[in-house]
């Protein structure tokens, strides 16, 4: 994102929550650790002094942190937040705790109120800092908001829409991470690409089940931000929830596989929350209730597999 920023005009200050870290990235010119071969323009000031950053975003403050450190890092940064700037949201889950969608803890963390929006699509890092062409969605309560952001991210490699559905396009983000590790399951499996068709198509359902009840427009799930956040997570070779399921179906414990991985496959977490948050609703969501049985309750890959296959027949909509 700070890259993308810097090749859009923007002077960027970059916050990393380890001051040896920083150093390195200073050092090298690049953040070797995640992105190795990415150089950065002098137009990117990385820091460890989560105040100078939060200072710094006087337009703009962009968190790309993991879901489950957003609150507590955003409440930090609270009493240094720029009245006007609009705070964006580059983390996709939803928070264990309370349910909340990322923009929803993002307002409460900094009080920013509406002047929240949403930045989601199919768009791997790598790809993103390597300038090759991604297309994103802009979401935002309110369209001039929506707007702002797309003009301030856009550059000719790097496309953003605008729509005003910010549920459509969190509850996209969210869930797509289960139905990746899913489709890496399958995969792993060695069950075909007619199961992995079916995970996928199956997948985008729950999406559009949930995001409908909470509001969300249907039409968003079949754009960037659903189907094609989708798409790419669970048959993109860069997507770490899909080769943690992938990890799965070929034996693999679950904690073996997290021990051996740099970042975080956000999929892990939030199955257990959009479960429970889609039980609460009422909304029936079948490959995430089998990977929460998977991931957490000691069930076997080829049963949940098995599972998912010998369910009662049904109409395909209803």
């Amino acid at each position: 994102m700070a890259l993308q920023l810097a090749r859009a005009g923007h002077s960027v200050s970059l916050w990393a929550r380890s001051a040896d870290h920083v150093e390195e990235i200073r050092q090298k010119g690049e953040n070797a650790r995640y992105l190795q071969g990415c150089a950065l323009p002098k137009t990117i000031t990385p820091t460890a002094d989560l105040e100078q950053a939060v200072r710094a975003g006087d337009e703009m403050l962009v968190c790309a942190i993991p879901s489950h450190a957003v609150r507590d890092t955003l409440t930090r940064a609270r009493p240094w937040v720029p009245p006007e700037a609009i705070v964006v949201s580059a983390s996709k889950g939803i928070e264990e705790e309370t349910a909340r969608r990322m923009s929803e803890v993002m307002s409460e963390a900094t009080g920013a109120g509406d002047r929240v929006a949403v930045l989601s699509g199919p768009s791997f890092a790598r790809e993103v800092a390597e300038a090759l062409p991604t297309a994103l969605t802009a979401a935002a309560g309110d369209m001039d908001h929506a707007e702002f952001v797309q003009h301030y991210f856009a550059s000719p490699m790097f496309r953003v829409y605008a729509v005003d559905d910010m549920v459509g396009v969190e509850i996209g983000g969210a869930v797509k991470n289960v139905i990746a590790i899913a489709t890496g399951v399958s995969d792993g499996l060695g069950l075909g690409h007619n199961a992995r068709a079916a995970l996928i198509t199956r997948g985008l359902t729950e999406i559009s089940r949930l995001a409908a009840r909470m509001g969300g427009d249907p039409l968003t799930v079949s754009g960037l931000s659903g189907m094609g956040d989708l798409v790419l997570t669970c048959t993109g070779s860069l997507s770490r929830n899909r080769a943690v399921g992938l990890r799965l179906g070929q034996g693999e414990s679950l904690d073996d596989i997290l021990g051996d991985m740099q970042q975080v496959a956000e999929g892990v977490r939030n199955t257990v929350a959009i479960a429970d948050l889609a039980s609460d609703l009422g909304v029936e969501l079948p490959i995430t209730t089998q990977m929460r049985a998977l991931l957490f309750e000691n069930k076997t890959a080829s049963e949940a597999m098995v599972d998912l296959m010998t369910r009662q027949l049904k109409p395909e909509f209803s």
